[in-house]
């Protein structure tokens, strides 16, 4: 048999755990990704306090991106002491709210998480094709008259490689930020690296979006192109979807893709993410 493993915030119950009988411990959360982790990649791990008339100590939500990682992982681990004196109880989750069965995208830095685990760092690489600002003024106006509470938007375009699959997708990302003080040059300078990056982001994570990773009971991981993520854009060139950016003929809210998580999730550095790869 085999798995499908999308780059989306996993929502079955099958792929989430249920840990309970957990001693109070500084570094709680750490511990049990540790001990978890080991049986596959997780999305995440949280620790609550337990209920008044559950008595002390803490239960937690450990969420897999594989049932098969979360099934391997209940049986090994319930009724082991792990990394505290007394047994934990684990079990797999058989009941889900109707609001957690919303399906999100992945964010940029979790879909490269993922792909560096089952494609490995060499397996996999991404590039920007077109990084374009699209607000409707010109950067270079002259600040605290044209920019002054004004809202700073850039399209980006990014391809993603697996070159030993022969798979190769694109994706586009709208970012947008509002300046509030137009006369601070810093803050100007500033939200547009952060909006460059966010757009970035979002493209990388749209290109993810149309890979099925097949993970087989061997271990050896297939790479499928989900063809129902498919858009338009994906049939032009390079030099016409750079083009088509330029002169914004595209619809802007087609492209507010939604992530799981927010811009200040994201890692700004002093470069854009522009992940590069070469296969061996």
């Amino acid at each position: 048999m085999a798995e499908v493993v999308e780059f989306r915030v996993p929502t079955g119950s099958a792929q989430t755990l249920l840990v309970w009988g957990l001693e109070p411990a500084p570094g709680l959360e750490h511990s049990l990704f540790s001990a978890f982790s080991k049986f596959g990649p997780l999305y995440s791990v949280r620790a609550h306090r337990n209920a008044a008339v559950a008595g002390p100590g803490y239960y937690a939500v450990v969420k897999f991106y594989s049932a098969g990682d979360a099934c391997r992982a209940q049986r090994a681990c319930n009724g082991q002491r792990l990394f505290q004196k007394s047994p934990l109880k684990v079990c797999v989750c058989t009941k889900q709210k109707a609001f957690q069965q919303q399906v999100l995208a992945l964010n940029s830095n979790k879909c490269q998480e993922l792909a560096n685990h089952y494609l490995g760092f060499n397996g996999w690489s991404s590039r920007i094709i077109t990084l374009q600002n699209v607000s409707g003024f010109d950067e270079n106006e002259e600040l605290g008259k044209t920019l002054q509470k004004r809202s700073l938007k850039y399209l980006c375009a990014v391809e993603v490689t697996m070159p030993k699959h022969g798979v190769c997708t694109r994706g586009i990302g709208l970012g947008e930020a509002d300046i509030e003080n137009g006369e601070d040059p810093l803050e100007f300078v500033t939200t547009t690296r952060r909006v460059q990056k966010f757009a970035v982001g979002k493209a990388l994570s749209s290109a993810f979006q149309k890979i099925l990773l097949v993970v087989l009971d061997n271990g050896k991981v297939v790479v499928e192109y989900n063809s129902t993520q498919e858009e338009p854009t994906d049939s032009l060139t390079e030099e016409e979807l750079k083009e088509l950016i330029q002169v914004n003929e595209l619809s802007l809210e087609q492209f507010d893709f939604e992530e799981e998580e927010l811009l200040s999730d994201l890692s700004f550095d002093d470069k854009l993410p522009q992940h590069e790869v070469l296969s061996n």
